[in-house]
């Protein structure tokens, strides 16, 4: 699952446009990671984009 559990990051949808101007649907997936962290005191598996994750947002469990 393409989610981020902190800051709710998803997919995002748009339109590829080739050379040729013909458009077709894409998606753009987060970079999201499965990391032990602390949650509510207790260490948890969450999925956390690489951002909250660089941003210090996540405490990691060890």
């Amino acid at each position: 699952m393409a989610k981020c559990d902190i800051c709710s990051k998803e997919i995002a949808f748009g339109i590829k446009v080739s050379h040729s101007h013909r458009r077709s649907n894409r998606t753009w997936k987060p970079n999201v990671k499965k990391v032990k962290a602390i949650v509510n005191g207790s260490p948890r598996r969450i999925n956390v984009c690489t951002r909250c994750l660089r941003s210090g947002k996540v405490t990691r469990a060890i």
